[in-house]
Order: C-alpha cells, then structure tokens, then sequence
C-alpha cells in the first residue's frame, strides 16, 4: 500500500534527520530545525500508519503536512533559504486539517 511505503519512508527520514541535528548540524538554530522537524515527521508518520486503514484521506493529509513542514526546515537547516520559512506553517495547518478531519471521521464512527 502507497501510504504505508510512504510513511515509512517519512520516519526514516524523520531519524536521519534527528540523527544528523545530533551529531552533524553547523550551528544551535539548524539542530533546532532538524530537531523538530524530525520529531513532527516522525508522530505523522506513525499516526498516518495508525489511521491508514479508517481514515485514508486524513492519513495522507498527515503524511502530506508532516513532509512539508519537514522537509522545509531541513532544507534551511543545510543552507536553503530562509524564505522556506514561511512555507513551514503551511504543512503545519495541513496537519491540523488531517488531525480534525480524521477526529470527525472517528465521531461520526
């Protein structure tokens, strides 16, 4: 299934990068970034595998919104341009939309 492969790959990525904030990062604010990049994409990712089988769309949402707010503050913490910054909140709201939307597929049952 495409959304298990993704997520998995997602929280992959998610321990590369925590792991390279760790040990490799060239400044505080870029292991910051790695830092909690990884952390948010890795939640998504496990959460998405969680609810893949009830809640496909939010499930993607999740994967989606993870993935963007990650790789956005990866991407500055190796030297890409600060203005991805602005971009960063955009994967945030979409991890909103897909935690309520999946809450409202689990109230209605």
């Amino acid at each position: 299934m495409a959304i298990g492969a993704f997520a998995a790959v997602s929280a992959a990525m998610a321990v590369v990068a925590g792991a390279f904030g760790a040990h490799g990062a060239s400044g505080p604010q870029e292991a910051e970034w790695l830092r909690t990049g990884g952390l948010y994409q890795l939640v998504h990712a496990v959460a998405a595998l969680a609810i893949m089988g009830f809640a496909r769309g939010p499930a993607i949402m999740l994967l989606a919104g993870g993935a963007l707010f990650a790789i956005t503050l990866y991407a500055m913490a190796l030297g890409g341009p600060r203005w991805l910054g602005a971009v960063t909140p955009i994967g945030g709201m979409l991890l909103i939309i897909g935690w309520l939307w999946a809450g409202g597929l689990y109230w209605r049952g």
